[in-house]
């Protein structure tokens, strides 16, 4: 396979994002957002797309933030707006008129589990873990998953995944609606080409206005809450209990926070 960090290949009408850096499961670092970006604008431009999966390498969907990358370096800007740069590549899909299915063949934690929320269809390993585990980190939710979440599960089911930073097993995701299909792991890409072949085979204006007009029905601005949890993330990044909990992480061990 090849070493860049995201593939994209089309069959027909049916394109594919790969995140390609599977020997640290998937996860965003200043190598992988600018490639994925450049894959989403790809898809955007070809107009005989009528279905976009996602999907990762090896046995990882996406782990999310790599702390020890590159990824939030300041570069003279606001720490906000480092957040916001860092997720604009996964936001971005929030552009493409044609249905996105999220073919989770490993665990989605943290910014990559924000990365599924933004697809339309997910289909889980049903032994992978799943969830935004920001609080256990020290961390404001990001990657506007404090929206998302309830959205598709539900207010007091995303409380208490939020509040307690909590990973769920892919076949639970299914059960309480986050994810459409809980399968064996190779069997998740298997049901994502399936099901992208069934839509691509409809009318593709149809599809089309049908997805824009269920964002429209439900208010859909992913975006725009993207932009308020980066204002609180950036100011949890500040504070005692990020860096201890991201220590913890790294360190492979419990974190102990003080609140503050």
């Amino acid at each position: 396979m090849s070493n860049e960090p995201i593939l994209f290949e089309t069959t027909k009408n049916i394109a594919q994002i790969t995140l390609n850096r599977p020997d640290n499961r998937n996860s965003m670092n200043d190598e992988t957002m600018p490639a994925f970006s450049e894959a989403v604008s790809r898809a955007k431009e070809d107009k005989s797309i009528r279905c976009l999966i996602i999907t990762g390498s090896g046995n990882s969907f996406c782990s999310g933030a790599d702390f020890k990358s590159g990824l939030f370096d300041s570069r003279d800007r606001l720490p906000y707006q480092i957040l916001m740069d860092a997720y604009g590549p996964f936001l971005a899909l929030d552009k493409l008129e044609m249905p996105i299915i999220a073919a989770m063949n490993g665990h989605a934690i943290g910014g990559g589990f924000g990365l599924a929320l933004m697809c339309d269809i997910r289909i889980a390993n049903r032994h992978s873990k799943y969830g935004a585990n920001f609080a256990r980190l020290g961390l404001h939710s990001g990657m506007a998953v404090s929206y998302l979440l309830p959205m598709i599960v539900g207010l007091p089911r995303a409380n208490e995944l939020l509040f307690t930073g909590r990973l769920i097993t892919g076949k639970l995701a299914a059960e309480i609606g986050l994810a459409n299909y809980a399968l064996e792991g190779d069997q998740v890409l298997e049901k994502a080409w399936e099901l992208a072949e069934e839509i691509a085979a409809c009318a593709p204006v149809a599809v089309k206005m049908i997805k824009h007009a269920i964002h429209r029905g439900i208010d859909w601005d992913p975006r725009n809450s993207a932009e308020i949890d980066s204002l609180y993330q950036s100011r949890t990044f500040e504070m005692e209990d990020a860096k201890e909990g991201i220590s913890a992480l790294l360190e492979n061990r419990q974190p102990v926070f003080k609140g503050r």
